[in-house]
């Protein structure tokens, strides 16, 4: 049973979640839309409005956020923007911009919440917290009132800074499904293209590029947190 806390945990994660990934798949819809390519248009994904990508994916936009918050505290989930493979194989240049749109969408919402944050750790409304973590990189300061909009302004925009993070670097593992096999079967369209376009079909070996990629993920997230936080608070040590 999560208590009044958590569900105000609870309700403030899944916006953001579903606001990140709602850019992300907007953003590859609206590069493929600006190329010639219009099946995720014609879904209503060219749009802020998260209901077409929540239609399309319940599963991953709905339910899988829900039971890995109860389970972890913490999200994750997915969606898809649609596009034409046929449109990609004509247009490879096109197919590898319309993939790099989503992590750079990522991108620039991390750089927006990094902003805002060193912003508020510049007015003093912020302070480096005694201890760090995915969902608390600032902290309010001592003596901050318990109602204060500021507790609730310094978790969103921590959780809004480590998501984009994430998402940004795991969708650029180029492994098919993710983000960064697209754009090399953009660039390389007579050797990786044709070898990622073959995986790409095969559910299992989808499966199997994901479970690889979240592998080498590991690998390469806390080094990101690392350094993230070293530009937040420089001169503040975290083990």
């Amino acid at each position: 049973m999560l208590g009044a806390e958590k569900i105000g945990e609870f309700a403030i994660w899944y916006v953001v979640f579903l606001f990140t990934l709602t850019i992300h798949e907007g953003g590859h819809a609206l590069v493929a839309w600006m190329g010639g390519d219009d099946t995720a248009y014609r879904g209503g994904q060219v749009s802020l409005n998260p209901w077409p990508h929540v239609r399309r994916e319940p599963f991953g936009t709905v339910l899988v956020p829900i039971l890995s918050f109860i389970w972890s505290g913490w999200m994750m989930g997915w969606a898809s923007a649609p596009y034409d493979p046929a449109w990609g194989r004509r247009h490879p240049r096109r197919l590898a911009a319309m993939s790099a749109a989503g992590p750079a969408a990522n991108l620039l919402l991390m750089l927006a919440a990094f902003a805002a944050i060193k912003i508020m750790l510049g007015g003093g409304a912020f302070v480096a917290p005694d201890n760090a973590g995915f969902s608390h990189v600032v902290g309010v300061p001592p003596g901050t009132p318990d109602g204060s909009l500021l507790y609730p302004a310094a978790f969103t925009l921590s959780v809004a800074l480590n998501l984009n993070l994430l998402l940004f670097l795991f969708n650029l593992i180029p492994l098919p499904p993710l983000d960064g096999s697209g754009v090399l079967q953009g660039l390389f369209p007579a050797t990786a293209g044709r070898l990622f376009d073959a995986l790409s079909g095969n559910p299992m070996l989808s499966l199997l590029g994901l479970l690889v990629a979240w592998r080498i993920f590991g690998y390469i997230f806390g080094p990101a947190f690392g350094m993230l936080l070293a530009l937040l608070h420089p001169g503040v040590s975290y083990s």
